[in-house]
């Protein structure tokens, strides 16, 4: 298994948000998270991405093999979108980024800044970025924001064929892509308020 999971508490701010999540993932599987707003699904793929320590648990995930992609697109706006996804490339140790190129259709924007376009397209810049990293684990906040119904469909290829070779992907998402993939309800796992869990009674305040 690429990525492992056990017991995993999480906070955001300090307060608690999800407990005793378990789940293992491995090569050329897919897993989808859903949950209301605010249940900690960016608070989850941030701790797997070692942006924050977990309160508990464990995580077994080499991040050298993880691409992570959040809400921001990470894109240098004076840069072209050739020049932007050849800086990534190189800084994986790839060259090729024909192939991401054509994946989200960028090949007529090749030589456009990224600052000039829009935010569907700069959105599928930055998945296209995903395709030059080599890694082979994709972890994925609302990926398909901004993104129209030609551009989902791009993108569900995209990680289709990542799937294929081998690849897992973590995704939060509320679109269906149409890709075979469990999903992980994380609404059994939030965290009980510290005040019910030792038999505090909130009438009194």
């Amino acid at each position: 298994m690429d990525l492992v999971v056990e017991d995993l508490a999480i906070a955001r701010g300090g307060i608690p948000v999800l407990e005793g999540l378990s789940f293992a993932l491995g090569p050329g599987e897919a897993l989808v998270l859903r949950g209301p707003n605010g249940i900690g699904k960016t608070t989850l793929l941030r701790t797997l991405a070692g942006l924050q320590p977990p309160l508990a648990g464990r995580v077994s995930l080499d991040r050298e093999r993880m691409a992570y992609a959040a809400h921001a697109d990470g894109l240098k706006a004076t840069l072209s979108v050739t020049e932007n996804l050849a800086f990534w490339a190189r800084l994986h140790g790839l060259r090729d980024i024909a192939p991401a190129l054509a994946a989200f259709a960028l090949d007529p924007l090749a030589e456009r800044a990224a600052g000039q376009l829009s935010a569907g397209q700069k959105r599928r810049l930055g998945l296209a970025r995903l395709m030059v990293t080599g890694r082979p684990v994709w972890v994925l906040d609302e990926p398909t924001v901004s993104l129209d119904r030609e551009a989902v469909a791009m993108f569900a290829e995209a990680v289709r064929a990542h799937l294929a070779g081998g690849g897992l992907a973590l995704m939060a998402t509320h679109i269906d892509l149409g890709i075979e993939a469990r999903v992980l309800e994380l609404a059994p796992f939030r965290a009980v308020p510290r005040a019910a869990r030792d038999g505090f009674d909130e009438a009194f305040l």
